[in-house]
Parts: C-alpha cells; structure tokens; sequence
C-alpha cells in the first residue's frame, strides 16, 4: 500500500518531544514513519537534553509555537494520521487537544508518563488533560501498564487484569485501547510479550516472543509511530496493530547498545537484515 514512485505517501504527524539521543520522541517517531513507507511530520511539544542515561533537562514549547507548528502542517500538507506522546504539562496537553479536536483522521495517543530510566514526562496536572480531554479523541490509546496505573489506579499483575485496565481506560472515551503487556510481573510475563486491544465489546490478543535485550528505549514511541502509519495506509485498527507488533517486535529485537546505559531499539532492522 506504498505510493507510487513520484507520487506523495501518507502523511503521518508526531506531536511529541524531541529525544537529543535519538531513541524515542520524535527522532523514534519520525524513523518509524521512514521505515514504514509514510512522509513523517513533527509537531514538537517539549525539548530534552537526554541521552543513554537518562533526561538531563526538559523545556516546554510556548503555546504558540505548538499551534504554529500544527497549523503551518495542516494547513497546507495535510495528515491522514496523527499520534501523540510527551505532553509534558497541562497547557500543553490542552493545547493538542483543542488542535485535534474536530480533526478527521485517526488519532494514536500514547499517554507517555514516564521515560525508561524513570524520568517524569507528564507533570503536575498534565494526566488529568490527558484522560479527561486527550484520550476522548483518540482512536486507539497504547498505554503501558505504568501509564494505567497513573490514569485509572488500577495495578496489573496478570493477563485478567488487563481486562480491568482496557474497561477502565475505555471509560475515559477512546474508540480502541492496546493495553501493553510488556512490563507485567515476573511472575505472569512468560516466554511471551503479549498486548490486549479491546474496543469494549471485542477483544484480541497479541503475542510475540520476548527477547532477552536490554536496549529498549523509544519502544512505546516505536509502536505508537507505527500504529499510525499502518492507519495512515488504510488499514483497520486490529490489522495495524498487528503489523505494529511485528514491527516493534524486530526493532527491539536488533535493539543496541548506544553510550553507557540503555541503548534504543532498532528502527532500521528490516532494511539491515535484508
């Protein structure tokens, strides 16, 4: 489903923040996109200094930066998908969620809370904007299981208690929800990485085989990008997630080491293997 050479792929838009060492935000986002077949666009929400150990600082776009960059977009490109991630604070959360409001297309909102090195990326009452005015517009959210205890409080240890967490996070309005398996407990994670896509009335489950890599960073970036563009290239929303997960599953697969700590994952591994 790529464009035909001359003519103009998909147009996919991150609203997101910028990640200086490259392995999540927008640089994860905008690789995805690349790799996927689709012309990746950035709205820039936030700017960290940030590397292999950690996010050493993190400034917060003006407002109307956020809207300038968003309009000169859309106002003359266009989008056929968008996917957000750090928000950073309520101003801006509340900022993209008026932006997307009345916008036509699918919406990915990954409610990104925490880096991998457990630095804070959604403050004060930034989590509040998100489930209350962010996640109504969403077509599909992806949260991890952090992410769904900091949106609903509800922990989950097991593959019943994801169904708790796709009922809650529904409730907050998003059409889907891909509840993400990957940080369960040692106790019920198994051999297998598996995610729960629920709509409140269907549910499927996604399985892949866990790889024992360290390097993960940027992979909710990865998944969320790559969820987008799937639905970007006319896909529906459980035959995109699951060529997200094959997707994301080599990516971290292929993941390497970068700096002194925890190196990000592959974007690229399709074009290395072949």
């Amino acid at each position: 489903m790529t464009a035909p050479p001359g003519t103009a792929p998909a147009r996919v838009l991150t609203v997101a923040g910028s990640d200086s060492g490259g392995g999540a935000g927008i640089q994860a986002d905008l690789k995805t996109m690349l790799a996927l077949g689709v012309h990746g666009m950035s709205v820039v929400t936030a700017v960290t200094a940030q590397n292999s150990l950690g996010v050493q600082g993190c400034w917060d776009m003006p407002r109307e930066a956020v809207i300038a960059q968003f309009t000169a977009v859309t106002g003359d490109i266009g989008v056929q998908a968008v996917k957000t991630g750090m928000l950073a604070s309520a101003e801006v959360a509340g900022t993209v969620a008026d932006l997307l409001t009345g916008l036509d297309v699918p919406v990915v909102v990954d409610p990104v809370g925490v880096s991998k090195h457990g630095d804070s990326l959604l403050r004060g009452a930034a989590p509040d904007v998100v489930r209350s005015r962010l996640l109504p517009l969403a077509t599909v959210a992806t949260p991890n299981l952090d992410e769904v205890t900091r949106l609903t409080g509800i922990v989950v240890a097991d593959r019943e208690g994801m169904r708790a967490a796709a009922e809650a996070v529904l409730a907050c309005g998003p059409r889907w929800v891909l509840i993400k398996g990957g940080h369960l407990p040692a106790a019920g994670r198994g051999a297998q990485s598996t995610d729960l896509l629920s709509d409140g009335r269907t549910e499927q489950w996604f399985s892949a085989p866990r790889h024992p890599n360290r390097h993960t960073h940027g992979t909710g970036c990865t998944l969320a990008a790559a969820l987008a563009s799937y639905l970007a290239l006319g896909h529906g929303v459980p035959a995109a997630v699951g060529l997200a997960k094959t997707y994301v599953t080599g990516a971290i697969a292929a993941g390497f080491p970068l700096g002194a700590g925890i190196g990000p994952v592959d974007h690229g591994w399709r074009t290395r293997a072949r």
